[in-house]
Protein backbone atom coordinates (compact mmCIF):
# COMPACT_ATOMS: atom_id res chain seq x y z
CA UNK A 1 0.00 0.00 0.00
CA UNK A 2 1.27 3.35 -1.37
CA UNK A 3 0.49 5.91 1.37
CA UNK A 4 0.01 9.33 0.23
CA UNK A 5 0.63 12.49 2.18
CA UNK A 6 -1.71 15.18 1.64
CA UNK A 7 -2.90 18.11 3.21
CA UNK A 8 -6.17 18.42 4.64
CA UNK A 9 -8.05 21.24 2.31
CA UNK A 10 -10.59 20.19 -0.42
CA UNK A 11 -8.27 21.33 -3.14
CA UNK A 12 -4.94 19.27 -1.62
CA UNK A 13 -7.56 15.90 -1.29
CA UNK A 14 -8.32 16.18 -4.46
CA UNK A 15 -4.66 16.34 -6.27
CA UNK A 16 -3.19 13.67 -3.61
CA UNK A 17 -6.83 11.80 -4.81
CA UNK A 18 -5.85 12.28 -8.34
CA UNK A 19 -2.78 10.39 -7.98
CA UNK A 20 -4.08 7.96 -5.43
CA UNK A 21 -6.61 6.77 -8.37
CA UNK A 22 -3.99 7.01 -11.10
CA UNK A 23 -1.83 4.50 -9.26
CA UNK A 24 -4.99 2.55 -8.66
CA UNK A 25 -5.31 2.56 -12.00
CA UNK A 26 -1.71 1.20 -12.88
CA UNK A 27 -2.10 -1.33 -10.91
CA UNK A 28 -0.80 -0.33 -7.50
CA UNK A 29 -2.40 -0.04 -3.99
CA UNK A 30 -2.88 3.74 -2.90
CA UNK A 31 -4.59 5.55 -0.17
CA UNK A 32 -4.63 9.38 1.15
CA UNK A 33 -3.02 9.98 4.95
CA UNK A 34 -4.32 13.44 5.84
CA UNK A 35 -1.21 16.43 7.51
CA UNK A 36 -1.91 19.00 9.20
CA UNK A 37 0.52 21.92 8.16
CA UNK A 38 1.34 25.02 9.46
CA UNK A 39 0.05 27.25 6.50
CA UNK A 40 -3.73 25.37 7.55
CA UNK A 41 -3.55 26.26 11.25
CA UNK A 42 -1.82 29.95 10.36
CA UNK A 43 -3.98 33.05 8.70
CA UNK A 44 -1.35 35.40 8.76
CA UNK A 45 0.00 36.81 5.27
CA UNK A 46 2.49 34.03 3.28
CA UNK A 47 4.96 36.67 3.36
CA UNK A 48 5.04 36.35 6.95
CA UNK A 49 4.64 33.21 7.98
CA UNK A 50 6.97 32.04 5.14
CA UNK A 51 7.92 29.94 2.16
CA UNK A 52 7.38 26.50 2.16
CA UNK A 53 5.02 26.62 5.12
CA UNK A 54 2.33 24.34 3.44
CA UNK A 55 5.58 21.90 2.46
CA UNK A 56 7.40 21.15 5.59
CA UNK A 57 5.19 19.12 7.66
CA UNK A 58 4.55 16.74 4.44
CA UNK A 59 8.22 16.47 4.19
CA UNK A 60 8.77 15.63 7.86
CA UNK A 61 5.64 12.81 7.63
CA UNK A 62 7.49 11.52 4.90
CA UNK A 63 11.48 11.85 6.59
CA UNK A 64 9.76 9.97 9.15
CA UNK A 65 7.93 7.33 7.71
CA UNK A 66 4.30 7.91 8.30
CA UNK A 67 3.90 8.24 4.72
CA UNK A 68 5.80 6.91 1.77
CA UNK A 69 4.97 9.86 -0.66
CA UNK A 70 3.41 13.51 -1.26
CA UNK A 71 1.68 15.11 -3.31
CA UNK A 72 2.58 19.00 -3.58
CA UNK A 73 1.15 21.96 -5.20
CA UNK A 74 5.09 22.92 -7.14
CA UNK A 75 4.31 25.92 -7.14
CA UNK A 76 4.46 25.73 -2.97
CA UNK A 77 7.85 23.88 -3.01
CA UNK A 78 10.77 25.90 -1.85
CA UNK A 79 13.55 26.08 -4.48
CA UNK A 80 15.96 24.74 -2.57
CA UNK A 81 16.91 20.81 -3.09
CA UNK A 82 16.17 18.40 -0.13
CA UNK A 83 18.83 15.75 -0.87
CA UNK A 84 16.42 13.34 1.26
CA UNK A 85 13.46 13.05 -1.39
CA UNK A 86 13.29 13.26 -4.78
CA UNK A 87 10.41 14.07 -7.52
CA UNK A 88 10.13 11.74 -8.58
CA UNK A 89 6.94 12.23 -11.05
CA UNK A 90 5.26 15.26 -12.63
CA UNK A 91 1.84 14.70 -13.91
CA UNK A 92 0.46 16.18 -16.61
CA UNK A 93 -0.57 20.40 -15.40
CA UNK A 94 -3.52 22.07 -15.56
CA UNK A 95 -3.99 25.51 -17.19
CA UNK A 96 -1.80 27.65 -15.03
CA UNK A 97 -3.40 30.75 -15.93
CA UNK A 98 -4.59 32.97 -13.07
CA UNK A 99 -8.27 32.93 -12.87
CA UNK A 100 -10.48 36.56 -12.08
CA UNK A 101 -13.87 35.43 -10.41
CA UNK A 102 -15.94 38.87 -9.88
CA UNK A 103 -19.18 39.80 -9.41
CA UNK A 104 -21.70 40.57 -11.46
CA UNK A 105 -19.56 38.55 -13.94
CA UNK A 106 -17.41 41.04 -14.91
CA UNK A 107 -14.45 40.47 -16.28
CA UNK A 108 -11.45 42.89 -15.36
CA UNK A 109 -11.42 45.82 -17.88
CA UNK A 110 -15.23 46.30 -16.58
CA UNK A 111 -14.59 46.47 -13.33
CA UNK A 112 -15.12 50.49 -11.85
CA UNK A 113 -11.74 52.40 -10.29
CA UNK A 114 -11.91 51.38 -6.37
CA UNK A 115 -13.07 47.98 -7.15
CA UNK A 116 -12.15 45.91 -4.14
CA UNK A 117 -10.01 42.87 -5.06
CA UNK A 118 -8.63 40.27 -2.96
CA UNK A 119 -5.27 38.21 -3.20
CA UNK A 120 -2.78 36.11 -1.54
CA UNK A 121 -0.36 36.81 -3.88
CA UNK A 122 2.40 39.76 -4.09
CA UNK A 123 3.14 38.75 -7.73
CA UNK A 124 -0.77 38.62 -8.58
CA UNK A 125 -0.98 42.27 -6.54
CA UNK A 126 1.89 43.96 -8.24
CA UNK A 127 0.77 42.26 -11.60
CA UNK A 128 -3.02 43.89 -11.07
CA UNK A 129 -1.51 47.30 -10.15
CA UNK A 130 0.93 47.71 -12.65
CA UNK A 131 -2.01 47.50 -15.33
CA UNK A 132 -3.59 50.79 -13.65
CA UNK A 133 -6.92 50.07 -13.50
CA UNK A 134 -7.38 52.10 -10.44
CA UNK A 135 -7.85 49.22 -7.87
CA UNK A 136 -7.83 48.49 -4.59
CA UNK A 137 -5.78 45.30 -3.63
CA UNK A 138 -6.70 43.45 -0.70
CA UNK A 139 -4.66 40.49 1.50
CA UNK A 140 -6.70 37.30 1.30
CA UNK A 141 -6.04 33.61 2.86
CA UNK A 142 -8.49 30.84 3.41
CA UNK A 143 -9.45 27.92 1.28
CA UNK A 144 -11.08 28.49 -2.07
CA UNK A 145 -14.61 28.62 -0.44
CA UNK A 146 -13.49 30.96 1.68
CA UNK A 147 -12.25 33.21 -0.96
CA UNK A 148 -14.98 32.88 -3.48
CA UNK A 149 -17.28 33.59 -0.54
CA UNK A 150 -15.99 37.25 0.14
CA UNK A 151 -17.34 37.81 -3.51
CA UNK A 152 -20.44 36.11 -3.19
CA UNK A 153 -21.29 37.97 -0.19
CA UNK A 154 -20.12 41.13 -1.37
CA UNK A 155 -17.33 41.77 1.19
CA UNK A 156 -15.25 41.82 -2.00
CA UNK A 157 -16.04 42.79 -5.54
CA UNK A 158 -13.42 39.91 -6.68
CA UNK A 159 -10.55 37.88 -6.02
CA UNK A 160 -7.50 36.65 -8.51
CA UNK A 161 -6.44 32.68 -7.59
CA UNK A 162 -5.02 29.83 -9.70
CA UNK A 163 -7.47 28.51 -12.79
CA UNK A 164 -5.90 25.25 -11.73
CA UNK A 165 -7.69 24.95 -8.24
CA UNK A 166 -10.99 25.48 -9.42
CA UNK A 167 -10.88 22.73 -12.55
CA UNK A 168 -9.80 20.66 -10.26
CA UNK A 169 -12.04 21.16 -7.43
CA UNK A 170 -14.84 21.42 -10.46
CA UNK A 171 -16.02 25.07 -9.97
CA UNK A 172 -15.02 26.81 -13.26
CA UNK A 173 -18.44 28.02 -13.54
CA UNK A 174 -17.52 30.87 -11.26
CA UNK A 175 -14.63 31.99 -13.34
CA UNK A 176 -15.51 35.69 -14.68
CA UNK A 177 -12.35 35.87 -17.03
CA UNK A 178 -8.78 33.78 -16.95
CA UNK A 179 -6.12 36.38 -17.32
CA UNK A 180 -3.94 35.71 -20.48
CA UNK A 181 -0.12 35.90 -19.60
CA UNK A 182 0.42 39.35 -21.49
CA UNK A 183 -1.94 40.82 -18.31
CA UNK A 184 -1.07 38.75 -15.62
CA UNK A 185 1.89 35.67 -16.12
CA UNK A 186 1.29 33.16 -13.15
CA UNK A 187 3.62 32.10 -10.69
CA UNK A 188 6.80 29.56 -11.62
CA UNK A 189 4.87 25.81 -11.82
CA UNK A 190 1.19 26.78 -11.13
CA UNK A 191 -1.09 23.91 -12.02
CA UNK A 192 1.76 21.95 -12.03
CA UNK A 193 1.93 18.97 -9.40
CA UNK A 194 4.79 17.37 -7.56
CA UNK A 195 4.51 13.61 -6.55
CA UNK A 196 7.45 13.33 -4.35
CA UNK A 197 9.08 10.44 -2.39
CA UNK A 198 12.22 9.45 -0.35
CA UNK A 199 15.30 9.83 -2.89
CA UNK A 200 16.37 5.93 -1.50
CA UNK A 201 13.15 4.12 -1.97
CA UNK A 202 14.08 3.38 -5.59
CA UNK A 203 11.34 1.05 -5.79
CA UNK A 204 8.69 3.77 -5.53
CA UNK A 205 10.42 6.38 -7.41
CA UNK A 206 10.43 3.99 -10.41
CA UNK A 207 6.63 3.24 -9.67
CA UNK A 208 5.39 6.71 -9.42
CA UNK A 209 7.53 7.72 -12.20
CA UNK A 210 4.56 6.06 -15.01
CA UNK A 211 2.67 9.49 -13.61
CA UNK A 212 5.43 11.38 -15.34
CA UNK A 213 4.76 13.82 -18.42
CA UNK A 214 8.03 15.36 -19.84
CA UNK A 215 6.72 18.62 -21.35
CA UNK A 216 5.23 19.89 -17.60
CA UNK A 217 8.93 18.72 -16.59
CA UNK A 218 10.88 20.12 -18.72
CA UNK A 219 8.27 23.58 -18.45
CA UNK A 220 8.15 23.61 -14.35
CA UNK A 221 12.32 23.32 -14.76
CA UNK A 222 12.78 26.52 -16.47
CA UNK A 223 10.54 28.25 -14.53
CA UNK A 224 11.57 27.24 -11.43
CA UNK A 225 15.78 27.34 -12.06
CA UNK A 226 14.56 31.03 -13.35
CA UNK A 227 13.02 31.58 -9.89
CA UNK A 228 15.98 30.25 -7.75
CA UNK A 229 18.75 32.21 -10.03
CA UNK A 230 16.75 35.14 -9.14
CA UNK A 231 17.13 34.03 -5.61
CA UNK A 232 13.11 34.66 -5.21
CA UNK A 233 11.00 32.65 -3.09
CA UNK A 234 7.31 31.26 -4.11
CA UNK A 235 5.51 34.63 -2.83
CA UNK A 236 8.64 36.99 -4.23
CA UNK A 237 7.01 39.09 -7.19
CA UNK A 238 8.08 36.75 -10.50
CA UNK A 239 5.78 35.74 -12.68
CA UNK A 240 6.90 32.72 -15.11
CA UNK A 241 5.46 30.46 -18.20
CA UNK A 242 6.97 27.76 -19.88
CA UNK A 243 5.48 25.33 -22.78
CA UNK A 244 6.64 23.04 -25.16
CA UNK A 245 5.66 24.49 -28.64
CA UNK A 246 5.86 22.59 -32.13
CA UNK A 247 7.58 25.00 -34.94
CA UNK A 248 8.65 23.83 -38.35
CA UNK A 249 12.24 24.18 -39.72
CA UNK A 250 13.18 25.09 -43.46
CA UNK A 251 12.83 21.43 -44.52
CA UNK A 252 9.21 21.04 -43.07
CA UNK A 253 9.79 19.34 -39.95
CA UNK A 254 8.21 19.58 -37.04
CA UNK A 255 10.10 19.85 -33.62
CA UNK A 256 9.99 20.71 -30.17
CA UNK A 257 10.83 24.11 -28.77
CA UNK A 258 10.29 25.16 -25.07
CA UNK A 259 9.20 29.06 -24.86
CA UNK A 260 9.63 30.89 -21.41
CA UNK A 261 8.34 33.87 -20.68
CA UNK A 262 8.77 35.57 -17.46
CA UNK A 263 8.67 38.69 -15.39
CA UNK A 264 9.21 40.58 -12.15
CA UNK A 265 6.94 43.67 -10.82
CA UNK A 266 7.58 45.93 -8.17
CA UNK A 267 5.20 45.78 -5.61
CA UNK A 268 3.77 49.11 -5.67
CA UNK A 269 2.84 48.29 -10.30
CA UNK A 270 5.72 51.04 -11.40
CA UNK A 271 7.66 48.87 -12.91
CA UNK A 272 7.48 45.32 -14.98
CA UNK A 273 10.49 43.98 -16.05
CA UNK A 274 10.02 41.45 -18.66
CA UNK A 275 11.93 39.08 -20.32
CA UNK A 276 11.49 35.65 -23.10
CA UNK A 277 13.45 32.98 -24.63
CA UNK A 278 13.47 29.84 -26.64
CA UNK A 279 15.21 26.54 -26.00
CA UNK A 280 14.64 22.77 -26.04
CA UNK A 281 13.16 20.75 -23.80
CA UNK A 282 16.54 19.25 -23.28
CA UNK A 283 17.50 22.20 -22.52
CA UNK A 284 15.35 23.66 -19.86
CA UNK A 285 17.33 24.10 -17.16
CA UNK A 286 19.73 26.41 -19.56
CA UNK A 287 16.64 28.42 -20.52
CA UNK A 288 15.84 29.24 -17.08
CA UNK A 289 19.29 30.59 -16.48
CA UNK A 290 19.02 32.88 -19.53
CA UNK A 291 16.34 34.22 -19.49
CA UNK A 292 17.08 34.73 -15.61
CA UNK A 293 20.22 36.95 -16.99
CA UNK A 294 18.44 39.09 -19.33
CA UNK A 295 16.20 40.12 -16.18
CA UNK A 296 19.05 40.85 -14.43
CA UNK A 297 20.23 42.69 -17.31
CA UNK A 298 17.01 44.83 -17.22
CA UNK A 299 17.14 45.94 -13.55
CA UNK A 300 15.20 42.97 -11.90
CA UNK A 301 18.19 42.84 -9.03
CA UNK A 302 16.88 46.46 -7.58
CA UNK A 303 13.64 45.72 -7.81
CA UNK A 304 13.68 42.51 -6.24
CA UNK A 305 15.91 44.05 -3.27
CA UNK A 306 12.67 46.84 -3.07
CA UNK A 307 10.04 43.91 -2.75
CA UNK A 308 11.71 42.33 -0.37
CA UNK A 309 12.55 45.64 1.75
CA UNK A 310 9.02 46.04 1.44
CA UNK A 311 7.72 42.63 3.14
Amino acid sequence: MIRIGTRGSLLATTQAGFVRDALIANGHEAELVIISTEGDRNQGPIADIGVGVFTAALREALADGEVDACVHSYKDLPTARDERFTIAAVPPREDSRDALVARDGLVLGELPAGSVIGTSSPRRAAQLKALGLGLEIRPLRGNLDTRLNRVSSGDLDGVVVARAGLARIGRLDVVTEALEPVQMLPAPAQGALAVECRAADSDLVATLAELEDADTRAAVIAERVLLAELEAGCSAPVGAIAEVVESIDEDGRVFEELSLRACVAALDGSDVIRASGIGTPERARELGLSVAAELFELGARDVLADAGSDR
